[in-house]
């Protein structure tokens, strides 16, 4: 049995079902007694010094969804790059308890990517303590490299010095504003021009059911001769 048209149309019209943010997985939060994550932005020169020490708290429970956030990640899946609509960016990142206890410092090394080249864009250099860190303006449509590796622990001087982790890499490029714009205001008249195809099949409906059908009365009983 076929459905009706009116029920075919609802369907297509209606809505998808809205997705629940999902618990943030254990390892991508500091741990309870780090409230402060320090760090020093780098300058380009060697020669300019060794930065400044700077402190910022984590941002704990943080969840992006969609469409104000988008979520890009790395090839290991143990470095994400959350892209906001207000072209900030925030980096995250895990590691095993293990991993942790060995590892004293990350280096955060920023890029993108030119007509013919790559160009340096921030170099970061974070306390042990880190799990994220935000970068507050990106440009928009420009393909950007966040790169973080870990540096081991110092060793000891009749020791070899631990090898240093392989870097993990991520690559996003930030949506464009009018490009976001355009696709809410797409999203809002087709919505709307849903709306309104409903509306109407109903008002068919009603008018075929109950003005084009004429009320046949009750046959009265035939006498008998």
């Amino acid at each position: 049995m076929r459905a009706p048209p009116l029920l075919l149309l609802l369907a297509a019209c209606a809505p998808p079902p809205c997705a629940t943010a999902a618990p943030t997985p254990p390892g991508w939060e500091p741990a309870a007694d780090a409230p402060w994550c320090p760090y020093k932005v780098l300058p380009e020169g060697p020669e300019a010094g060794g930065g400044r020490l700077c402190f910022r708290s984590p941002a704990r429970g943080f969840r992006c969804q969609a469409p104000g956030c988008a979520a890009h990640a790395s090839a290991g899946r143990s470095l994400r790059a959350s892209v906001l609509r207000n072209r900030s960016v925030l980096l995250q990142w895990r590691l095993g308890p293990a991993e942790a206890r060995r590892v004293r410092a990350f280096a955060l090394n920023c890029s993108w990517r030119g007509a013919y080249t790559r160009f340096p864009c921030e170099r970061v250099l974070l306390g042990a303590s880190c799990r994220d860190y935000l970068l507050p303006d990106v440009h928009d449509g420009v393909r950007y490299r966040l790169c973080l590796q870990p540096l081991p622990l110092r060793a000891e001087p009749a020791g070899s010095p631990e090898p240093a982790a392989p870097a993990e890499c991520v690559e996003f490029a930030a949506e464009p504003a009018g490009m976001r714009e355009i696709v809410v205001a797409m999203t809002a008249v087709g919505g709307s021009i849903c709306v309104m195809l409903v509306v109407i099949c109903l008002l068919v409906a009603y008018i075929t059911e109950n003005l084009m059908h004429p009320a046949f009365g009750r046959p009265g009983l035939r006498r008998q001769p």
